[in-house]
């Protein structure tokens, strides 16, 4: 017998009443993989998109038998495959990241890296910061969106690279370490190059260059905004467990030249716009998003000037990274005079200082501490005492661990926390 054909009205309002049924979402939950408490307000990744679970850890996705990710300060980021199974239940596991610092040429040079490397058996290092793109616009590896720009900058500079970056990103992650991939954003000298018209220019119009006579990029440009995008694509799709964007800012000099009225909302806004596009860009790969600032930042109740502004840095970021380095406190801080003195101060009152002007917990924050000679006091060394002080205040701020920079990447173990 045939199919019999429904009246025209009732096959309408059989379709109407199907389409307004309820969809057949599944039910998850993000928990802490210790305590099986539940993990408040995680981002959880899916086919769907990114959404944040409720107070209780929950929420609700569609099955597609595809992968689902979640991640939350203070813990490491998880995926797993969806499966019948309902509520699904994504375990994070606490940690909280304790790095040193390789650039482009530490990265690639074997005993640097094995140096670092090193540090994790005997100290309490537990992860890299790694440049990506550095101070110079270099890159550690043949960057495919810096050669669409036109700024591979080591075909002229002969600047070593790592032939397989991902295979060594792989090895890294064996070894349970935390990566962070560093990309310096508005400072780039082969980008200038390549774009003129992009650059930041002085009040004659020609381009401006900094005191290393390095030019950077216009703020405001959305070409450079978006290159800078593909650079930090290419990281997160090698594997990088969070991306961290320096100089993310305007250059700390008068009489500039921009593309937009450099007026404080305008900064601001940049600034901000910048780091909510990365944030979008880098959604389906669940990594963590972060941006260094300056450390006066935390003090300043204006944007000092750069776009930096920090109470408005929370909501497009995971982690927000104060360069904390005593000697950078160049004016000191009420009470404090000589920074260098007493590094512990620094780091722990400039932690509160920006938890109490962001409202954010400790968590939110991941400061780079002193590791290198100071130039603006004594000159002193930053050895044990220095270093273990800093990371010390760190740690009691319930921060998520620190970073020790040392542009030579050289960190003596005897120096650093157990």
């Amino acid at each position: 017998m045939g199919h019999i054909p429904l009246p025209a009205a009732l096959a309408l309002a059989l379709t109407a009443l199907l389409t307004s049924l309820p969809c057949s979402a599944a039910t998850g939950r993000v928990v802490d993989e210790l305590s099986g408490k539940p993990v408040p307000h995680a981002l959880v990744t899916s086919t769907a998109g990114v959404q944040h679970a409720d107070e209780n850890g929950n929420f609700e996705f569609e099955p597609s038998g595809a992968g689902i990710a979640a991640r939350a300060p203070g813990y490491l980021r998880t995926s797993t495959r969806t499966s019948g199974e309902t509520p699904l239940r994504l375990k994070l596991t606490p940690f909280r990241p304790k790095a040193v610092y390789l650039s482009v040429y530490g990265v690639t040079s074997p005993m640097l890296r094995d140096e670092a490397l090193a540090l994790t058996q005997t100290t309490a290092i537990n992860a890299l910061v790694i440049d990506m793109k550095g101070d110079r616009g270099l890159t550690p590896y043949r960057s495919p969106a810096r050669e669409a720009a036109g700024a591979f900058a080591q075909i002229k500079d002969k600047t070593p690279m790592e032939r397989d970056l991902p295979a060594l990103l792989a090895s890294l992650h064996r070894r349970h370490l935390y990566l962070i991939a560093r990309i310096v954003v508005f400072k780039d000298d082969p980008l200038a190059d390549a774009h003129p018209g992009w650059t930041v220019r002085d009040a004659n119009g020609a381009p401006w260059r900094d005191r290393e006579h390095l030019q950077w990029m216009d703020p405001f440009s959305r070409d450079v905004w978006a290159h800078n995008l593909d650079v930090a694509e290419e990281a997160a799709q090698m594997g990088f467990d969070e991306i961290q964007f320096d100089y993310v800012r305007f250059p700390d000099a008068s009489g500039l030249r921009f593309s937009q009225a450099n007026t404080r909302a305008n900064r601001t806004a940049a600034i901000v716009g910048f780091l909510q596009a990365a944030r979008a860009r880098l959604a389906p790969y669940n990594v963590f998003v972060a941006a260094d600032i300056f450390g006066y930042v935390c003090w300043n109740l204006d944007d000092t000037a750069i776009g930096q502004q920090i109470e408005l840095l929370g909501a497009s970021l995971d982690y927000i990274s104060p360069m904390l380095y005593p000697s950078g406190f160049t004016w000191g801080l009420p009470g404090c005079t000589n920074p260098v003195s007493d590094p512990g101060q620094i780091v722990r009152r400039s932690l509160a200082e920006a938890a109490e002007r962001t409202g954010l917990p400790g968590v939110r924050f991941r400061p780079w501490l002193q590791a290198f000679r100071d130039y603006a006091f004594d000159h002193r060394e930053f050895d044990a005492a220095e270093i273990r002080a800093q990371t010390a205040a760190a740690e009691a701020a319930g921060s998520d661990g620190w970073m020790l920079w040392n542009p030579r990447n050289r960190y003596d173990p005897t120096d650093l926390p157990r």
